[in-house]
């Protein structure tokens, strides 16, 4: 394996890992650059290069580098913020108010000041025009040319950047939208198209016509981004692989992304689960919780065997309905602001200082009071350390934020506010815990959590307090563990067709010509991406359910029963999944099953880095000693010196007692009065409730020969 870079962009932070073939990977951060930001990942490839001992150019290191993998939040920022392409919508006449309309359920039914989604295609650029197929795809009435001709024109008119084509039923038969799309290529040539038969040929009309609108959206903003990330990269000297990070947990070409912008919506976070997973199974756990608290969100995912994936979500309010990783989202990173809202109750983000002007202990402008202003004054941060010393934090500046904004309105003491402050993002994110756990069904205290973000170990402790977990794991890496998940993501390419039918009634030659048609697709983009077929698996899904139920279950179909068109193994296959999610099946009643889509998974196995296990070095930790200062223990209310440990030099075996502070250059972790820590074989930190030495058990004994 080559050198390989995986660059994670945030709201905040750039994070890097650099996968070396013959050494340990190295991790590095800047401040992310939003305006641009193809800026910070030159500005942190500069950084590495000059780093390195001894020290290389910029044009000789990138030369060297054999593939970036890139994770961004652009389509993402870009929805939130309302900044995409000015685009039209050419649909079925009669049914163009669908982003409206949606599904006709209001989603906060009590809420009196409750505003419908704003769709992202205004109403008079989405035009209706003749043209009809049933269900089975046949045509019932003719495409009118002369009215897609028309939109066109006014399309032109209103200079819309990117076009959308979604009919009705055209996941049945996709002449009419490919027609109309020839039409577009011809009449607007530089438009960004999405057609929605090409993007989501399945059923159900909204979320196709969400999707499919959100893409086009979204798709000129992305591919202008990687057009000056490709020209930067190759402006000093790479000509390795660039691959992006996608929703569903695997990379694909920048081609296939200018094309499917919407697989980019989850592109950083979506690293975050497989990277978890691999740091779980080190301790013997194939589930986990894993978490990410940068500067501007904080994510929640949890892993059950694997990564959990749903077939759809939102974004902003807008359905999407593409395979993604069940990632929740909440506003709350180190950059949140603190406020009081209108009843005089504190509250905690979502508003976002970001990087500029960023926290007010930045010292670059900022002067509203953040997460990381109060971790300050707790004393959980090292001033003169903060990014290993290339940034010294202004206390006096943090301290009078949290003074003027939440003490002052208050009543109480800077120290007291910046209690409050830490609680309630605590809070916030545990109840981001509860909406993938709880509420799926999942029991948090049964999962170990593995906690990433540059703020996360910091408040991971108060986190599995309130949710009584008693083990979690601090990679080394934590504070990058996504840029960590990219290089170890493989391709991976989803395919999906309609194919209504009772589970019993299959017909198989149909079945067998649908999914070696997507197979087939699948192997031409690995292939195009240069994977051999050694490397190449396949995998077919079904989404089924209960006749009469509304919501369907995804699953793996074992290959052999479909090859021995064994219904009865695949629908207990289906009973098994179905009771996993549930907690119950209808097997025992004998329910009837039904196919309602089939899909296919393409996946291109890829080299990962390798993370080598330490020697034992004993129990004693006091090497790593730095000194001690005063910091705020939650369960107590008050300061107390605790010591401070320096996490780069802790290795395999080291156990520290909290309430101690471990700090290294991208990170510091905060183990609380109820924790204890021990550093396990590949160097991450173990921390787990006291008295619950169990837990590690695997790990100490690993330590004999």
């Amino acid at each position: 394996m080559g050198l390989k870079i995986g660059v994670d962009v945030g709201g905040t932070f750039t994070d890097f890992l650099v996968a070396w073939e013959d050494r340990e990977p190295e991790i590095s951060k800047v401040l992310s650059t939003p305006e641009d930001p193809s800026i910070a990942v030159i500005k942190g490839l500069s950084e590495i290069a000059a780093s390195l001992d001894p020290p290389m150019s910029l044009e000789e290191f990138a030369g060297s580098i054999e593939t970036i993998v890139h994770g961004t939040t652009v389509t993402t920022n870009a929805t939130l913020t309302r900044r995409g392409a000015k685009a039209g919508l050419l649909t079925t006449s009669g049914i163009r108010d669908a982003l409206e309309m949606r599904r006709g359920i209001r989603e906060e039914q009590y809420n009196n000041r409750y505003t419908n989604v704003q769709p992202l295609v205004p109403r008079y650029l989405r035009q209706g025009v003749k043209g009809r197929l049933d269900r089975n795809g046949k045509e019932t009435t003719p495409l009118s040319l002369a009215e897609i001709e028309e939109a066109i024109e006014l399309f032109k008119k209103e200079d819309v950047e990117a076009v959308a084509i979604c009919f009705m039923n055209a996941f049945a038969n996709p002449e009419h939208e490919q027609v109309a799309a020839e039409l577009v290529r011809k009449m607007l040539p530089n438009a960004y198209l999405t057609v929605s038969s090409s993007l989501l040929p399945s059923i159900r009309f909204y979320e196709r016509v969400s999707t499919t609108a959100l893409n086009t959206y979204i798709g000129p903003i992305l591919s202008h981004y990687l057009d000056q990330l490709i020209d930067k990269l190759a402006g000093i000297g790479f000509d390795g692989i660039l691959l992006i990070m996608q929703s569903n947990g695997g990379v694909m070409s920048p081609g296939v992304a200018r094309e499917s912008a919407a697989l980019t919506l989850l592109s950083g976070p979506a690293a975050g689960p497989g990277a978890g997973q691999s740091y779980a199974k080190a301790h013997d756990q194939d589930n986990c919780i894993v978490i990410d608290m940068g500067g501007t969100s904080f994510e929640a995912s949890l892993v059950v065997g694997s990564p959990v994936v749903v077939n759809q979500g939102t974004i902003d309010r807008h359905r999407i309905a593409l395979p993604m990783l069940g990632i929740h989202t909440i506003g709350a990173g180190g950059g949140s602001i603190g406020w009081i809202d209108e009843g005089g109750l504190l509250r905690m983000g979502p508003q976002s200082a970001g990087a500029d002007p960023g926290p007010a202990s930045y010292q670059k402008g900022g002067a509203l009071p953040t997460c990381t202003d109060a971790n300050l004054v707790l004393g959980y941060l090292n001033p003169a350390f903060f990014a290993g010393g290339k940034m010294e934090l202004d206390v006096d500046a943090a301290r009078n934020a949290v003074e003027e904004h939440i003490a002052k309105p208050l009543e109480m003491t800077i120290e007291e506010a910046a209690a409050g402050m830490y609680r309630v993002s605590c809070n916030n994110m545990a109840q981001g815990v509860r909406e993938i756990t709880i509420k799926r069904g999942f029991d948090p205290r049964e999962f170990p959590m593995v906690v990433a973000g540059g703020a996360g170990p910091l408040h991971s402790c108060q986190i599995c307090e309130e949710l009584e977990i008693p083990f979690q794991i601090v990679p080394r890496e934590s504070s990058i563990l996504c840029a960590v998940g990219m290089l170890m993501a493989d391709m991976q390419h989803d395919f999906v067709r309609t194919f209504v039918t009772d589970l019993n009634d299959i017909d198989w030659t149909e079945l067998d010509t649908l999914t070696s048609a997507m197979i087939r697709d699948g192997k031409h983009l690995l292939e195009d991406e240069q994977i051999p077929e050694e490397r190449q698996e396949y995998r077919v899904k079904f989404d089924c359910r209960y006749v009469k139920q509304y919501h369907e279950v995804s699953f793996v179909v074992p290959q052999a029963a479909l090859e021995a068109r064994d219904t009865s193994s695949i629908a207990d296959t289906f009973h098994a999944e179905h009771n996993r999610l549930y907690g119950y099946s209808l097997k025992d009643q004998d329910a009837p099953i039904e196919i309602i889509n089939v899909r296919v998974q393409a996946l291109g196995i890829t080299e990962k880095p390798v993370f080598r296990k330490e020697e034992f070095a004993g129990v004693d930790p006091s090497n790593a000693l730095k000194g001690e200062r005063s910091a705020h223990i939650p369960a107590e209310k008050s300061f107390t010196t605790v010591p401070v440990y320096d996490g780069h030099k802790m290795r395999y075996g080291n156990q520290i007692t909290g309430p101690a502070i471990i700090e290294q250059v991208t990170t510091a972790i905060f183990v609380s009065e109820a924790f204890d820590c021990l550093v396990d074989q590949f160097g991450s930190f173990a921390l787990y409730q006291k008295g619950r030495e169990d837990l590690v058990a695997n790990t100490t004994e690993r330590k004999q020969p």
